[in-house]
């Protein structure tokens, strides 16, 4: 009897049991609710081997869903799949009529109705974007940033999507890789803080909630140290650099519950990372103890005969599945492979249990059970798409997220009224950059631009020329960007309002579509025709303020040399404009801090503030000038910003460093301690940052490493003190006993405004 009915919505099932029990003399409801294990279970006692590998197969969405079904081809035998039960997921299927349409499929045309779970790349917002997640981790505001994926999740889980293939937790120290734009930049405990901040706000306390969707921390793993920043390409670092740098995110995010993980496309160590069992089953399942589920990236399965690991389709199935992926993502491998793998012998049912095992646990804990169609729901799609609350949670966060790199003599903030100013450059008036990349849900052209944001915020007379457009057509979205390398007639028009412009805004950088996947770049100078046009029209004019829109860091060397302000926007995404203007008046206070280095070359590509110091880290004393040590013989070793730098309106000083005592012992703590004051007139927020050195150990150490940090916010003349805890577990590392512990020893304590700080203190571990 109980069986009979497992399968139907958790309301009609309750209802059912409820009278079964009755007509049998009566029990306490509460006492007989099966867990979810139980449930799991239960249904997969009904399932055959078909239904089961259906569950681990996923499609992208192949067809109108709300208009006819397909009648032939491969859309009509994915179609004739989903009403088989053989399809446990889709993706890129979206809005609550469509979701709704599809998953009625799936619940009263197959056998059981398994409900499907509908995934959905949510990278920075679904229809309201929000800064690019680089941009977002510039904020160091962890609570800002949480709310940010909470709203992107409330948003996108009235339009029917209850899965999210983000966060991105991949570290890289290269910004020629497009991707990343989508994660928290160069350093692990950054990264790791952040995609713990981002799960839960994706997540929220309680995954069955409407407003939740379930996240997804990718790629596991090594992404982002791919070679030469080539997006897809090669990988291969050494043990140390994946414990140590590498993985310390993707622990986070599973330490923060994340229910499902994605393998990557490269290879690492020679092993494809979708094939990877050290990864996916020991360290990830078995060590980590994670009990979600792991799905493939887009054909990746696949994609391991090309890498030249797998001999076909049927032997890509097998290694996959051994290796530890629970579902495949588009490449059709796994419901055409793995039944006969199985009859082989060459894969075992209990690995087949536990990933259908794993899949329907985060269904259920979705509720898509209980109410399949929970998240379809046309009405609250209609009044949370865009709603005043998320719109204000995209603009609080694309200010928050806003670097202010350089302003001599207090060019900035401007004055709201008596000014003439110039706004020049490509992107000044665009409307669709600012969305940046990944924002597949957002229409084209709907960001406030920086024109519309000035002239909504101050009572300046605004004069605008674009000076040089920066694309030549706008591109699709899996299509290059064509740069405008022909076209510079705009630049007379714009030196000639610039010549009599009490200051001049150049809003210049990257095409929304220039950083993202696929789109790996050997330069990092401004594109085209901008750095001539930034230069003719500093000849006219010295005032500039620079405004810089892109996905990644950039070479900025002339600029940091000749203009007097710099702000660091990023891609914003829709409130945008309004947010870059809100800054450049004075109406907020920056107080983004850069989470990646900015380089003085291309060449000193991967650059990062947490390098090891080699044999040789300088000539000094009688050997000053010798070529004999680790260096460029025609550049500075040194970014030109460095991890952690970004200014304020208002100045910040910093006391010495105070030790609450000399020596740590196991069990014990040591507080540092500094006094922060605003020697400023306007109040303002800093991100006070704590890094450590270990002097000798086991394996080498960086010269030094993040280990907290503090947003503190401050009025004029107030002063806080900083305490920061030391204990000997803030110490561990991956060390040569392949384990994560503290070794003793001597180490170095800075406490400052950004990763080149040199106020210090020292203390021994026993």
């Amino acid at each position: 009897m109980l069986a009979q009915y497992y399968f139907l919505p958790r309301g009609r099932y309750l209802l059912l049991l409820f009278s079964f029990l009755l007509s049998c003399g009566g029990t306490d409801q509460k006492e007989v609710e099966l867990s979810i294990p139980q449930r799991v279970n239960e249904l997969m006692a009904k399932m055959t081997l078909k239904e089961k590998i259906g569950q681990m197969n996923q499609y992208n969405g192949f067809w109108n869903v709300t208009g006819p079904s397909p009648k032939e081809g491969n859309a009509k035998e994915k179609y004739d799949h989903l009403a088989q039960g053989l399809v446990g997921s889709m993706l890129n299927v979206r809005g609550a009529r469509e979701v709704r349409a599809v998953q009625e499929i799936a619940v009263n045309k197959s056998r059981l109705g398994i409900p499907l779970i509908i995934g959905f790349d949510l990278i920075h917002g679904y229809k309201t974007i929000s800064p690019i997640p680089l941009a977002e981790s510039a904020s160091w505001d962890l609570e800002a940033i949480r709310n940010s994926a909470a709203l992107g999740a409330k948003e996108a889980s009235a339009a029917g999507i209850n899965w999210t293939f983000a966060p991105m937790v991949d570290i890289t120290r290269d910004a020629r890789w497009g991707r990343v734009m989508e994660g928290a930049g160069e350093d692990p405990y950054l990264g790791s803080v952040i995609a713990s901040a981002r799960v839960k706000g994706f997540q929220g306390d309680d995954l069955s909630s409407p407003n939740s969707v379930a996240a997804c921390a990718k790629h596991f793993a090594a992404y982002g140290f791919a070679e030469s920043g080539k997006d897809y390409n090669t990988v291969d670092i050494g043990e140390s650099t994946l414990h140590n740098i590498v993985l310390p995110p993707f622990k986070a995010a599973s330490d923060a519950g994340v229910r499902t993980f994605m393998n990557a496309f490269n290879e690492l160590n020679g092993i494809p990372a979708t094939a990877d069992k050290i990864l996916q089953r020991d360290i990830l399942k078995r060590d980590w103890g994670f009990d979600g589920f792991i799905v493939s990236d887009w054909g990746s399965l696949k994609e391991m005969i090309v890498h030249g690991y797998a001999r076909d389709n049927n032997h890509a199935g097998e290694l996959a599945l051994n290796g530890g992926s629970d579902m495949d993502m588009e490449s059709y491998i796994y419901l055409s492979e793995l039944e006969s793998l199985v009859e082989e012998g060459r894969v075992t049912m209990a690995q087949i249990d536990d990933a259908v095992r794993r899949i329907l646990t985060v269904k259920y804990e979705l509720g898509l059970f209980d109410d399949p169609f929970r998240y379809c729901d046309t009405t609250r799609e209609k009044e949370i798409t865009g709603a005043h609350e998320i719109r204000a949670g995209a603009l609080d966060m694309a200010k928050k997220s806003i670097v202010l790199l350089k302003n001599n003599n207090a060019v900035l903030p401007l004055k709201r009224e008596g000014q003439t100013i110039a706004l020049i450059g490509p992107l000044a008036a665009d409307k669709n950059s600012p969305l940046g990349n990944w924002r597949i849900a957002g229409e084209n052209n709907s960001a406030i631009s920086v024109l519309e944001g000035m002239r909504k915020y101050g009572a300046n007379t605004i004069i605008h020329e674009q000076g040089v457009k920066l694309v030549n057509e706008i591109p699709a979205f899996h299509r290059e960007v064509n740069i405008n390398t022909t076209d510079k007639s705009g630049i007379k028009a714009a030196k000639n309002i610039a010549k009599n412009a009490d200051v001049v805004v150049m809003v210049l950088g990257e095409y929304g579509f220039q950083s993202g996947e696929g789109r790996s770049r050997s330069k990092l100078d401004l594109p085209g025709f901008q750095q001539e046009l930034l230069e003719e029209v500093y000849a006219v004019n010295k005032n500039i303020i620079l405004v810089l829109m892109n996905g990644r860091p950039l070479v900025l060397n002339w600029a940091d040399e000749h203009l007097p302000a710099i702000v660091e926007a990023w891609h914003l995404g829709t409130e945008s404009g309004n947010a870059i203007a809100e800054v450049l008046y004075g109406d907020y206070n920056p107080s983004g801090k850069l989470p990646m280095s900015f380089p003085r070359s291309v060449g000193q590509m991967p650059l990062y503030y947490n390098y090891k110091n080699t044999g040789r880290p300088g000539a000094k004393g009688a050997d000053a000038g010798s070529v004999f040590w680790s260096h460029y013989g025609d550049e500075k070793n040194v970014p030109l910003y460095p991890f952690g730098f970004g200014l304020s309106y208002t100045e910040f000083e910093y006391s010495e460093i105070t030790l609450s005592k000399p020596e740590l012992t196991r069990g014990t703590k040591i507080e540092a301690s500094v006094t922060l004051t605003n020697r400023g007139v306007v109040k303002g927020k800093e991100v006070v940052q704590m890094y450590i050195r270990d002097h000798y150990a086991s394996v080498t150490r960086p010269v030094r490493e993040l280990k907290d940090f503090e947003l503190v916010e401050l009025a004029p003349g107030e002063s806080q003190q900083i305490i920061f805890e030391i204990t000997p577990e803030t110490l561990q590392f991956y060390s040569a006993n392949k384990k994560w512990e503290s070794e003793p020893g001597t180490f170095s304590l800075f406490i400052g405004t950004n990763s080149a700080t040199t106020r210090s203190a020292h203390f021994e571990l026993e």
